[in-house]
């Protein structure tokens, strides 16, 4: 359930929904200097823009897509939180977005750690809906570890290093764009990039596109 739309934060904010607009808004500082004010309707055209964006980073991270939701959520709803202490973003938004993303991802995987069961519970869970829909048990749960091993190996990998592997081939963005997020050169991501791919063939022993 996304809770951070409920009528009960906004009030807490002091700012109400009065709408969804479809028009697209680039993050640029008038845009900033509305979201400041906490202008409802800025909030709410920041979150339809940016929230697909959001839970594709997430999701390329986590095994199931209901933690993604949550996760993608807990972006926002953290940002509604640094907007009224005025500790929200002061340029690159979707930036502040992507790094709340990463460290909430974060946050998730430390909880996992602690629990572990609880990950598996879930994965055996998703197996047996899957199984239900007459897919093979066994091809789903050689994809499913081989993903697994995936995401455990990029978790060991730098928070630059992460961000570089989820952006370009999680949301798909090209060198371009990725640099714009990060605010580098294109030199330093395709670097950062490299760095990545050789330290995920070391830590996954086999050879990757």
């Amino acid at each position: 359930m996304v809770y951070w739309r409920t009528p009960g934060f906004y009030n807490r904010i002091g700012a109400y929904p009065i709408g969804v607009s479809t028009k697209r808004m680039p993050a640029k500082v008038s845009e900033i200097d509305r979201l400041n004010k906490l202008e409802p309707q800025v909030i709410t055209e920041i979150h339809d823009q940016y929230y697909p964006e959001i839970f594709r980073f997430a999701r390329f991270r986590v095994s199931d897509e209901t933690i993604a939701e949550d996760i993608a959520s807990e972006v926002f709803m953290r940002f509604l939180e640094a907007v009224r202490k005025g500790q929200g973003p002061k340029t690159n938004l979707k930036m502040w977005l992507i790094r709340t993303a990463s460290n909430t991802i974060n946050d998730h995987y430390r909880k996992v750690y602690r629990h572990p069961l609880e990950e598996s519970s879930d994965f055996m869970e998703n197996r047996k809906d899957l199984y239900l829909m007459h897919m093979d048990p066994v091809i789903l749960t050689e994809q499913e570890e081989t993903n697994r091993s995936v995401r455990m190996a990029i978790n060991q990998l730098t928070d630059m290093q992460k961000m570089v592997v989820t952006l370009r081939f999680g949301n798909q963005y090209s060198l371009e764009e990725t640099a714009q997020i990060m605010d580098k050169e294109i030199n330093t991501i395709k670097a950062l990039q490299f760095r990545a791919l050789e330290s995920l063939r070391r830590i996954l022993g086999s050879e990757l596109p």
